[in-house]
């Protein structure tokens, strides 16, 4: 539980008010202990997110667990301990995720804690099975491709009826030929 201080320092206000901001910005949130990781890895890390519109921010646990109850988001403090970076990701937090923890893999310093996507906090088993979930557009392709079977199939079928009728036709003119030879 943290103390509430009887005087707010402006400094403090503007930075919860810019991390409110940045959450305000996105639906998903994964949380990540980043002690370890050198100024490379985390500039490595953090153009690999740019590449899928998200972005790797380490914040103060204390301004963050404030920013999300002013947003009235579900509680997340369980995550808010110890170094934490946050990867907020406007869209596709699983990509985000096979991300993080493809690089978790490489650099064992990153681990992740959990993550909250949409309304739903998800612990770092549950971020690593979402991970595994496929993307948006591939969910969107799959769709699509499910979608265009039966038009598919009916146009094979409808033009496997007439190349039968072609083919019979061939035979009998075929048949008739060496008939007459």
């Amino acid at each position: 539980m943290a103390i509430v201080a009887k005087k707010v320092q402006d400094a403090k206000v503007s930075a919860i008010d810019e991390l409110k901001q940045s959450f305000g910005t996105a639906p998903d949130f994964i949380f990540t202990d980043y002690r370890g990781l050198t100024v490379e890895q985390i500039s490595n890390l953090r153009k690999q997110l740019r590449a899928k519109d998200a972005t790797f921010k380490v914040v103060k646990n204390n301004f963050a667990r404030i920013a999300f109850e002013q947003l009235s988001a579900p509680n997340v403090e369980n995550y808010l301990t110890g170094p934490t970076a946050i990867a907020i990701t406007p869209k596709d937090a699983n990509e985000v995720a096979k991300i993080l923890l493809e690089f978790a893999k490489e650099v064992p310093a990153l681990k992740v804690k959990g993550g909250l996507v949409g309304n739903s906090v998800y612990d770092a088993a549950q971020i690593e099975a979402f991970s595994k979930l496929p993307g948006r557009f591939e969910l969107i392709a799959m769709l699509m491709s499910v979608m265009n079977a039966p038009a598919r199939n009916m146009v094979s079928a409808l033009n496997d009826i007439n190349a039968r009728l072609v083919r019979t036709i061939k035979a009998v003119g075929d048949k008739k030929q060496e008939g007459a030879a």
